[in-house]
């Protein structure tokens, strides 16, 4: 069937529609020929390979055009599940390609402009770009420019400890001296065992209007924390910080999503009460609420399980918060076995404390030992993973 058969114009019509949109065992079905016949015919026509529509890319086109041609699983991860990048299935023959249709993939780019890279992006790799790329690469290119990201050379190091002994300069100035972010040279401190840190800000150096509104401004133009702090003059720490403490995130993309066209802090989610115990200013709140509600919870308990009787409970020693009164009786009018909870001493600050079952150490003891040794053991898991590396 469809041997000898003279191509119509109708069928050429179809062939230059469908081409590269449906497979090639559908074209021919509709056809009503070879699929040899629809190959044979796509090359007389110069209609090109199946996967060069002209108005989509494969995945593998789309990471080699945008400077990633390593890292293909990470991407899937990264692009296609975190952040939602529309990838379709096209078959060709018996296999399966993923391809980009590129108006999808320049709507997504807008959205996660401060996810992406442009200054990787050659010009025109993928055709015709939309207006706002070129400024983006050039934003890029800026912030690229002024943190560098290769390994810290000695020079380097001897460099950073000779301005902090001097005690002048904050997380900015040695920023732009060293053209490192304040991230790297905070983790470079702890790196390199010193107790040194640059000088901190001043606390009166506060928060203006106008700087809200550059903030604003920087993020829904796509530009990086550090350009953003040399318009605003802060660190691009104090940036973070301050973003972190309105929207919960340092994600510059989900930020925009939020504010939208709105002024800075427009959109910002409610924290919950954990969020709120590591936010400045609003860890007093958090705390009146959990004894508020550790209030209604123990009032509860204590009208359900009948313990308003037992009113010197919180005195005794055969009290159990969970079990109720040890000694078997049933309240304390009438209680001959009260016995006071008696006084203990701490062996580490020599203060008396209070408490049921026996102990070496007050709570606040306990709590300061346990940090002391969380602390000994990430030093001595970074200094094995030092010593790894070398």
């Amino acid at each position: 069937m469809g041997l000898g058969r003279t191509w119509t114009k109708d069928e050429e019509t179809y062939m230059q529609e469908n081409w590269g949109l449906k497979s090639i065992p559908t074209i021919a079905k509709q056809l009503g020929r070879t699929e040899n016949a629809i190959k044979v015919r796509a090359f007389r026509m110069s209609l090109g390979p199946v996967l060069m529509g002209g108005d989509y890319v494969t995945l593998n086109q789309l990471l080699n055009a945008t400077g990633n041609q390593h890292g293909g699983g990470y991407k899937i991860k990264s692009w296609v599940e975190k952040r939602g990048l529309p990838v379709h299935y096209k078959r060709v023959d018996k296999n399966s390609f993923r391809v980009v249709y590129l108006d999808e993939f320049w709507k997504w780019a807008e959205k996660n402009r401060s996810f992406l890279d442009f200054s990787k992006f050659p010009p025109m790799a993928l055709g015709a770009e939309p207006a706002w790329v070129k400024d983006q690469r050039r934003k890029d290119s800026q912030s690229i420019a002024m943190q560098r990201k290769d390994p810290w050379t000695p020079g380097e190091d001897a460099m950073l400890l000779s301005l902090l002994r001097e005690q002048r300069y904050g997380y900015q100035e040695l920023s732009r001296m060293l053209r490192r972010t304040c991230g790297a040279i905070q983790r470079r401190c702890c790196d390199l065992g010193t107790k040194m840190r640059p000088v901190r800000a001043s606390a009166h150096e506060g928060w203006t209007e106008q700087d809200y509104a550059l903030l604003a401004d920087g993020i829904r133009n796509g530009e990086s924390y550090g350009l953003i702090g040399d318009k605003i003059g802060k660190s691009d720490k104090a940036i973070r910080g301050k973003v972190y403490q309105v929207y919960l995130t340092e994600n510059a993309d989900k930020i925009r999503a939020m504010m939208g066209k709105g002024s800075f802090g427009q959109g910002a989610p409610e924290p919950n009460i954990r969020q709120s115990m590591s936010l400045t200013g609003r860890k007093k709140e958090a705390l009146a609420a959990i004894d508020a509600l550790v209030g209604v919870l123990q009032y509860r308990r204590n009208t359900l399980a009948g313990w308003d009787a037992y009113f010197q409970r919180h005195m005794c020693m055969h009290w159990d918060d969970g079990k109720g009164c040890t000694a078997g009786q049933t309240e304390c009018d009438s209680c001959v076995c009260f016995e006071r909870i008696r006084p203990q001493y701490c062996c580490r600050c020599g203060q008396s404390f209070l408490e049921r079952v026996k102990g070496t150490f007050c709570p606040a003891c306990r709590e300061a030992r346990k940090k002391k040794a969380q602390r000994k053991y990430q030093r001595e898991r970074s200094l094995k993973s030092e010593n790894i590396g070398h």
